[in-house]
């Protein structure tokens, strides 16, 4: 009867939750305590919140919530199947760059007993399942209901849904009697553009006129410019494929039509119609000689950059974490141990775990990249995995970046997924969100952004062109023409055509300054438009740097395609060097008596976020390292909003067209509002970052109670909830991200329900200025490198090698050691930092 009581007086505060709900089962929102943990973990019965056992009884003080769910996990004992004297059956040898599927690098997973129990605090008072079978129907149902959803679903769960080789689609009802135009459209395996916008990333082919077009913009403002979507809208041509991820196999199909990615059972047909004959790519008529050698080459390569060869030491401590691989998640594990090694984002996730646990607050990116740098920096989790076994002994406890990877991936069509990824494409992706996520306070990303001018001179006028833009990687090709050792390589081929099993793995050794050369060599226009002589003529392209970075990432571009269509990745050595001195690459500006090309209009600042697009102002004096080239904001053009608003649009909806898309003109305005028409705030103001919502925001009273509760629970005030809601028109989501990107003028709001804040009485703030790039010399070292394994961006494995105290630490997903033989010149991705003079 106690227990009844006890219950009852909680019941009300006991949420069953619905599909749709963020519910934290495995990891605490404060710290990486899971039920396997020290203590287990609790579920707070009511948000949904896990919390490790040393934070629970704060949420209880600051909440009032008493109700949680007690989670804990044992390892149970492992069996001896008898296959070995260890109790493991013999391993084989893999057959495929994958892990944890069938042919692939086996992965031991653990087994867990759990034991469930609700915690009545602040006494801690336990019911177990047993207890509840007395009680009455009303407190049984309410509970089990909770329980029983808790216990199926997690956001670990959601995470797993997909395997390592894609979601299950269905087949396309348009793939069967999709027509397909006789106009002679032939598609090259390399080299494509949009036809629209000249993009190369991203590319989709119309599967019925072979139309080449962009995709798709993502949520984070990367992707492409939606010309593809367009084309569909004008034409109904229903399904496109996906140009990079033509494979033996099958590729990336698209239905506009479904609105899915679907199966294409006629897609060589299809594609051979546009002469792609997949056909004649490598599939089963390889022998199974050829096979061995193609995996013996690579496992090879894996057991060179994993330094497999040697006994390594496990290191331990802080800055020395290793992070669990939760399903082809090593590129994200290799990418964020290197940026956590930098200054700024070190500093920044000090500062913003602070703030994150002064708010109890884990929703937004700033607190999952602040809990995750904790984890990574402060070496709590830094301690030898249980029972580890012999050849897992640098295996740690480590961290497991589950809510990390769903906050990140949220509403990308790639990071979403298990499937692997491209370690570039993430940097850039998390970049994109950074820079998105510190429009107020300090911006880590910073630390990479510079300035690349680019100089046209046109041959028969002699007239040159100035243009400059933001970027974050230096991306470096490699010519195969350059190897140094052309001999070894062509009869190793020559035996490797004989069927010669034995045949040694012979890489390409290409300089690195052949890599280099392209960044100093002028690239031939041979189509240009010169606006001085009114037609097309050829042009020199130079590059340069206009700014240095503090911190440089190079990207040796590996993967490529063959004539045959196959994705293929380059198997190179490059001879990178550990010190750089870029200073000859110094762009010089305007020279002394040099004419330009006359403009048509100011040149645009381009930068990879769409959102940060500015005109270029002013770089002060480069002799001063210190300084930084503040960027003006944009200003509307307005023409180009008359020219949307005499189309029918809204005019606060062309305002912001013209805004996000950084006054680009008429085009990329009406893309923008392609893509947002279905926005819930399409027609709202425009309300630019860091200034308060001007007139027409949403009232008090049309605000979801819901939303207002759900900030709440998160440690906020209500008026601080409801000035997030009105700038972002009750979209929950981006109140969220609002009201944390405002986390520096939170003690100054003063916001009353029926009233406006005392910024907005004063008519706002200043926004905030454009992008800012730091400059300093040119002369860099070496301190980090990503290398990967495998034949293609869709599979393999990503390791880091970073050096700590002058020492090179191989971080392998939860294997943390000294490295013995860093294998630097198999890396993918560079990182260095600036030498002080």
């Amino acid at each position: 009867i106690a227990q009844l009581n006890l219950l009852m007086s909680v019941l009300s505060t006991i949420r069953v939750p619905k599909p749709g709900d963020r519910v934290h089962k495995d990891e605490c929102a404060l710290s990486f305590s899971s039920p396997e943990s020290e203590g287990g973990l609790y579920v707070c019965m009511n948000s949904f919140l896990g919390l490790g056992s040393q934070y629970v009884d704060r949420h209880h003080a600051r909440s009032g919530q008493r109700a949680y769910l007690h989670i804990t996990r044992t390892r149970k004992a492992k069996e001896d199947d008898g296959n070995s004297g260890s109790g493991h059956p013999p391993k084989k040898k893999p057959t495929r760059l994958a892990i944890g599927i069938e042919g692939g690098f086996d992965v031991e997973q653990e087994q867990y007993e759990e034991d469930v129990k609700v915690v009545i605090l602040p006494d801690r008072q336990e019911v177990t399942s047993e207890d509840l079978t007395t009680m009455p129907d009303v407190v049984r149902e309410r509970v089990r209901g909770h329980v029983c959803f808790l216990v199926s679903d997690s956001v670990s769960h959601t995470l797993q849904v997909q395997q390592w080789d894609g979601e299950v689609r269905q087949e396309s009802k348009h793939a069967a009697d999709l027509k397909q135009l006789d106009n002679g459209v032939k598609i090259p395996p390399s080299g494509w553009r949009c036809e629209v916008c000249d993009l190369q990333e991203n590319i989709w082919m119309n599967l019925t006129d072979g139309k080449v077009l962009c995709g798709r913009r993502y949520f984070d403002g990367s992707g492409g410019n939606n010309h593809a979507l367009l084309h569909y809208q004008e034409t109904g041509y229903p399904l496109a494929v996906k140009l990079g991820t033509i494979t033996p196999d099958g590729a990336d199909v698209y239905s506009y039509d479904e609105d899915d990615m679907v199966l294409d059972s006629k897609l060589p047909e299809h594609l051979a119609h546009f002469g792609i004959d997949m056909m004649t790519m490598e599939k089963t008529e390889r022998t199974m000689t050829e096979l061995e050698i193609a995996v013996n080459q690579r496992v090879g390569e894996w057991e060179v950059i994993q330094e497999s060869g040697t006994t390594l030491r496990p290191l331990f401590g802080p800055g020395l974490t290793g992070m669990k691989n939760l399903g082809n998640s090593c590129y994200l594990n290799s990418v964020m141990q290197v940026l956590f090694t930098i200054p700024d984002f070190q500093s920044k996730s000090v500062t913003s775990f602070f703030f994150f646990f002064f708010f109890f607050f884990f929703y937004s990116p700033h607190p999952a990249v602040a809990k995750l740098g904790y984890g990574l920096l402060s070496g709590d989790y830094s301690k030898p995995a249980p029972d580890p076994g012999e050849e897992n002994g640098g295996d740690q406890i480590g961290i497991a970046p589950q809510m990390f990877k769903a906050l990140v991936g949220r509403g990308h069509p790639e990071f979403s997924t298990n499937r692997q990824q491209d370690a570039q494409e993430f940097l850039l992706h998390f970049i994109n969100m950074v820079e998105r996520n510190c429009r107020s306070g300090s911006n880590p990303s910073e630390a990479f952004r510079f300035l690349v001018e680019e100089r046209i001179v046109c041959q028969q006028s002699q007239k040159a062109k100035y243009t400059q833009r933001v970027d974050y990687i230096v991306q470096l090709p490699v010519p195969m023409d350059q190897a140094t050792n052309t001999e070894e390589l062509q009869e190793a081929e020559r035996r490797r055509e004989e069927g010669d099993s034995s045949a040694p793995t012979v890489r390409a050794q290409i300089p690195f300054t052949a890599c280099m050369a392209a960044l100093s060599e002028p690239e031939i226009l041979t189509d240009f438009w010169s606006s001085a002589v009114q037609g097309k003529t050829t042009a020199t392209k130079t590059t340069r740097f206009a700014s240095f970075p503090d911190h440089l990432v190079i990207q040796i571009k590996k993967f490529t395609f063959g004539l045959d269509w196959v994705p293929k990745k380059l198997d190179v050595s490059i001879d990178v060097p550990d010190t750089l001195d870029l200073s000859g690459l110094r762009a010089t500006g305007q020279q002394p008596g040099e004419e330009l090309l006359p403009e048509v209009a100011p040149p645009p600042l381009m930068t990879p976020d769409v959102e940060v697009k500015g005109i270029l102002g002013s770089h002060g004096n480069e002799e001063d390292d210190s300084l930084y080239s503040p960027l003006l904001s944009p200003v509307l053009d307005d023409s180009t909003v008359s020219q949307l608003c005499e189309m029918g649009f809204p005019l606060e909806a062309c305002r912001k067209a013209v805004y996000y898309t950084g006054n680009t003109g008429i085009d990329a305005a009406m893309n923008w509002i392609m893509s947002h028409m279905d926005d819930p705030d399409f027609s709202a103001p425009l309300v630019l970052p860091g200034c308060s919502s001007g007139p027409g925001t949403t009232p008090t009273e049309s605000l979801s109670e819901e939303h207002l509760a759900t900030i709440v629970s998160m440690g906020f005030s209500r008026d601080q909830a409801t000035k997030a809601l009105r700038a972002t028109s009750n979209v929950l989501d981006r109140a969220v991200d609002w009201i944390f990107s405002h986390l520096d003028d939170l003690e100054s709001m003063d916001v009353s329900e029926g009233g406006r804040s005392a910024a907005e009485s004063e008519g706002g703030r200043d926004p905030p200025p454009g992008p800012r790039v730091r400059d300093g010399p040119g002369k860099y070292e070496l301190f980090a490198f990503i290398s990967h394994m495998g034949t293609s961006t869709m599979c393999g494995h990503y390791v880091a090698h970073i050096k700590k105290d002058q020492q090179w630490v191989i971080f392998n997903d939860q294997k943390v050691c000294a490295s013995e033989k860093p294998p630097k010149d198999l890396g993918y991705l560079y990182f260095y930092r600036r030498v002080a003079e």
